[in-house]
């Protein structure tokens, strides 16, 4: 079994910035795909970046592309977010799974409970 816990959320205005971190424990050797995902009341949970242990890939959704910025490893995990705007207010969530990364929430396996975000125009 594999542990998350996200902090790090919070209020901005818009253009700020905000530094996400999401903290791993139990099993995180076994491990190969990890994500950031967000979602807001009414919709589904959407990817906003993933990595790929084993291969080292990074993808990120283009609406973020160029503002948010992944970093860390399996144990400690990190989301920049930089020129923040409204429609990136939601609640963010770490995962991870013992698979190669995928885009799709369905397939990830271990989630945190979330945090937060909130920017105002």
């Amino acid at each position: 079994q594999v542990q998350l816990v996200e902090s790090g959320g919070g209020a901005v205005q818009a253009g700020g910035s905000l530094r996400l971190s999401c903290a791993a424990s139990g099993r995180t050797s076994s491990i190969y795909g990890s994500g950031w995902f967000r979602q807001v009341p009414g919709k589904g949970r959407e990817f906003v970046v993933t990595i790929d242990w084993r291969s080292g890939s990074t993808v990120y959704a283009n609406s973020v592309k160029g503002r948010f910025t992944f970093s860390g490893g399996r144990n400690s995990m990190y989301l920049q977010m930089n020129s923040l705007q409204p429609e990136d207010s939601a609640v963010y969530y770490c995962a991870a799974r013992p698979y190669a990364a995928t885009t799709q929430p369905a397939d990830y396996n271990y989630w945190g409970q979330g945090t937060q975000v909130t920017v105002s125009s």
